[in-house]
């Protein structure tokens, strides 16, 4: 076709074979064209989804930052930041969009939509940039810088960004030469191509909202699931054991996390406000001796609905030591008629849940106080039972010889022995007993005794005062005599003392 004289069939069929070609060529473009056209549905329908994806991941963020303001609320802050540039630029996208497609009348007629009169003018002018077109590659740049900035450089989306919204020059395959990003990418396009690839952008934009809220939830959680956050927690089954006790218990992980403030603790029936750091701090008193629990419930907000996690543990009080416990092996001695006091204890375990009995001796009192009246014999057995927390009994008995009272010495004017003092006083006198150096509190009664005046018959008196009989034969006395007040019967707090001593008087007028 190139040489020669062709003849007037020859020219017709050439002609006829580029009119082929065209039409082929033609056909390929509107394919083309409608490839473009479905890749452009099939992204507007995934930008929906993603769109709706990610507004309930910003509300969940939202819930949770508002559930937890110490551990999700610096993530929420970056997040409304990558939400609120990420909304401007694919809003941006959307209008311009919308102004490509102007006039248009059927917008699925993709391969009418081969023209590329509307960003070739919108876009250039010469070889330069129109203001529109300098605004699209500022809305670009800027969506990147502003992205970038909220991420920092330590963000492994950061240079995922960047590359997803580069501006930089492309090199032409065929001439090896750097064009500018605007004229490689929408100079010279077809409108669907161009359209498609807006819209590509703004799945772009919804992806990397997507990718960064979902990386910003995930690093938290696992953050806290690091084993970092986890100590080794001893809960044995109680926290005081006896010697021969196996101990008990298990060891398990906790996880500790200083943000998770809760909203209410309820600690042993009753509201708790000491939380700091994530931890409900405990400070009470300890209590009585014996076993105490400390028991509870913990409430969170997850997902709006409140979350109670129950706690339980228990503890023992035992009697604090403040001096040294010394014993006469010797000296276990309980007194015939009077109210012997006994202190009873069981370290671990209260007062109360001691069983106390005795032989030998009527038992009174309670709560790790008793008194012990001694019988006729001469044991005394003080038994004691306990059930401790491990389910074991524990038997143990002290035993207490039995005496009679000391005996008791008589006493003038509260004194012992020989006592000097006029006739006149002793007539006036009442005679007494008593046990100087006993340590119980007696209530000592002298029910008689006998009067021995020198020279003269001894006298029986009845009562602790001296009779007319036994003042008569005073009178007979003389200076410098011994009056002797001997055979004093009494008894100490309704008990009849078996001996009390003499006192003797001498007159001194």
């Amino acid at each position: 076709m190139a040489g020669g004289k062709m003849s007037a069939r020859q020219k017709m069929i050439n002609l006829m074979y580029l009119v082929f070609i065209a039409m082929l060529a033609m056909n390929m473009s509107k394919e083309v064209l409608s490839a473009f056209g479905f890749m452009n549905e099939k992204l507007t329908e995934n930008n929906i989804s993603t769109t709706a994806k990610n507004n309930a991941a910003y509300a969940n963020l939202e819930t949770k930052a508002s559930e937890q303001a110490a551990k999700f609320g610096p993530l929420k802050v970056k997040a409304d930041k990558i939400k609120k540039y990420s909304t401007e630029f694919y809003d941006y996208l959307a209008a311009l969009k919308e102004k490509m497609t102007f006039g248009v009348e059927d917008l699925k007629d993709y391969e009418s939509m081969d023209k590329t009169a509307f960003l070739d003018e919108y876009f250039f002018t010469g070889d330069k940039f129109t203001k529109e077109g300098q605004e699209f590659l500022d809305r670009i740049n800027g969506y990147r810088t502003d992205v970038s900035g909220v991420l920092g450089a330590d963000s492994r989306f950061t240079s995922v960004v960047k590359s997803k919204f580069s501006t930089k020059p492309v090199i032409n395959s065929k001439t090896k030469l750097e064009v500018p990003f605007l004229k490689a990418r929408y100079e010279g396009f077809p409108l669907v191509a161009s359209l498609t690839s807006l819209t590509q952008m703004q799945a772009d934009i919804k992806n990397t909202e997507s990718d960064i809220v979902a990386d910003l939830l995930g690093g938290k959680l696992e953050e806290a699931l690091s084993l970092d956050n986890y100590k080794g927690i001893v809960a044995l089954e109680k926290n005081a054991y006896f010697a021969g006790e196996k101990v008990t218990g298990k060891i398990v992980l906790g996880r500790y996390d200083e943000t998770m403030v809760p909203d209410n603790v309820i600690l042993n029936g009753r509201n708790y406000k000491n939380i700091k750091s994530g931890q409900v701090i405990i400070d009470m008193p300890a209590g009585n001796v014996g076993s105490h629990d400390i028991k509870g419930q913990i409430t969170f907000t997850q997902n709006g609905e409140p979350v109670n996690v129950d706690f339980k543990s228990t503890y023992s009080v035992i009697p604090e030591p403040s001096n040294a416990v010394v014993s006469a092996d010797k000296m276990n001695v309980v007194y015939r008629g009077l109210e012997n006091p006994i202190s009873v204890s069981l370290p671990g375990v209260s007062d109360n849940m001691l069983k106390v009995s005795a032989i030998g001796g009527k038992l009174t009192g309670g709560k790790g106080k008793y008194s012990i009246k001694p019988g006729a014999g001469k044991i005394a057995t003080i038994n004691v039972s306990a059930k401790l927390s491990s389910g074991k009994t524990v038997n143990s008995k002290a035993t207490f010889r039995i005496k009679d009272i000391p005996a008791a010495m008589g006493s003038v004017r509260g004194q012992y022995g020989t006592v000097r003092m006029p006739k006149s006083g002793l007539s006036n006198a009442p005679i007494a007993a008593g046990l100087p150096d006993f340590e119980f509190d007696l209530k000592i009664k002298v029910q008689s005794f006998k009067i021995k005046v020198p020279g003269q018959l001894t006298i029986i008196v009845k009562g602790a005062k001296l009779s007319a009989a036994a003042k008569k034969k005073l009178s007979k006395a003389k200076r410098g005599d011994i009056i002797t007040i001997y055979g004093i019967k009494a008894t100490a707090n309704g008990y009849d003392l078996k001996k009390v001593l003499p006192v003797n008087i001498e007159l001194t007028n």
